[in-house]
């Protein structure tokens, strides 16, 4: 097997290359990246110590890919993955659908010049905003969750959102970027006669995680709690009931070596995620890391921001049904993990963060 991944030096690429090193050492895998992110240059003298084949490259231009060797299949984890994206003035909102949909597109010209399967890492946040900020919500043990009082639409369930829930916009630039690389992914792999399969992800999260809460919120809060940092409850009541599911990069990688074997016909998007069991809180959070390193306070912010929602949580029981997969690392042992670097390395979050 031969395999790229795009956006390798990033967090989940790098964790998913190293997975699969370890897993499938016969394979060969190239990576590519632009190396924007602070932080990746440590991860890419780690992957090319384990022998993958990483280069410099910009999914926006075309050009780069005129050199690269052909491979059976591509997964794409390569993303801005904010969806404050083109409106925080960081970027522009050109730039986001460059990166998020030219980028594919041009992916999506090389899979089909070569036919190699394509995997695409997906997003909780291609779904439609407004319900999602309608639904009824109780504050349960810490954490909202949609109150079982009422009705809900849908699509929801106390297992989480199921993917029949409404991506009509607005889903936020970001969204919809992703949205519209999943529907061009589907749409070249019937014409062009390649497999594709969506991915589409909660929260992943665990060591090694840049030190910024669009790169994932877990990882991040746990280092600036460490480091004493200045936190805040923002949007709702201010008080952190908000919660997300979380899952370990391996999880999702056990499920990306199934696809990868496999040719026959099958549901091609699924959840990928830690679903309701492994779901938190920035309340519960904070109490963990109260447990672990002493308290400390968090300022209370209720002003609402654009796209906030107080419950994203995503049930993967279709990839439970197809492909016989569930997260294998408890939400604890993430959370752990995460510790542990953060006791370690101090300088993280400015290595990262910048």
């Amino acid at each position: 097997m031969k395999l790229l991944i795009t956006g390798v030096c990033g967090f989940v690429g790098s964790s998913l290359a190293k997975y699969l090193r370890a897993d499938s050492p016969d394979w060969e895998i190239h990576g590519l990246d632009n190396f924007i992110r602070p932080g990746s240059e440590r991860n890419r003298l780690d992957l090319k110590r384990l022998g993958v084949k990483v280069r410099h490259a910009d999914l926006r231009a075309a050009s780069d890919f005129e050199t690269l060797p052909a491979v059976d299949a591509v997964i794409d984890a390569a993303a801005n993955p904010s969806v404050l994206a083109g409106i925080d003035g960081a970027t522009s909102s050109r730039q986001l659908v460059e990166h998020n949909l030219a980028g594919t597109i041009n992916l999506l010209e090389y899979c089909k010049t070569h036919r190699s399967m394509f995997l695409l890492l997906s997003t909780s946040r291609v779904y439609s905003i407004p319900p999602l900020a309608a639904l009824p919500m109780a504050v349960v043990n810490n954490a909202f969750a949609p109150d079982p009082a009422r009705p809900w639409p849908a699509g929801v369930s106390a297992d989480g959102l199921d993917e029949t829930f409404s991506t009509a916009a607005p889903v936020s630039l970001y969204g919809s970027t992703k949205l519209a690389s999943e529907a061009l992914a589907f749409e070249y792999g019937e014409a062009f006669g390649f497999p594709v399969w969506i991915n589409r992800c909660g929260v992943l999260a665990g060591a090694g995680q840049f030190g910024r809460p669009d790169q994932g919120i877990f990882a991040y809060w746990l280092h600036m709690w460490k480091q004493r940092r200045p936190l805040r409850y923002i949007g709702f009541d201010g008080r952190g009931h908000q919660a997300r599911d979380c899952l370990h990069p391996d999880d999702l990688a056990r499920l990306l070596i199934r696809q990868l074997r496999c040719r026959e016909t099958r549901e091609r998007l699924v959840h990928v995620s830690g679903g309701a069991t492994q779901s938190m809180s920035l309340r519960q959070l904070s109490a963990w890391c109260t447990q672990r390193w002493g308290d400390q306070p968090v300022a209370s912010d209720p002003k609402p921001r654009s796209f906030d929602l107080p419950w994203v949580v995503l049930d993967s029981r279709k990839a439970r049904d197809i492909w016989d997969w569930k997260p294998e690392k408890p939400l604890p042992a993430i959370l752990e993990e995460i510790a542990k670097q953060a006791e370690n390395e101090a300088d993280w979050l400015d290595l990262s963060a910048s």
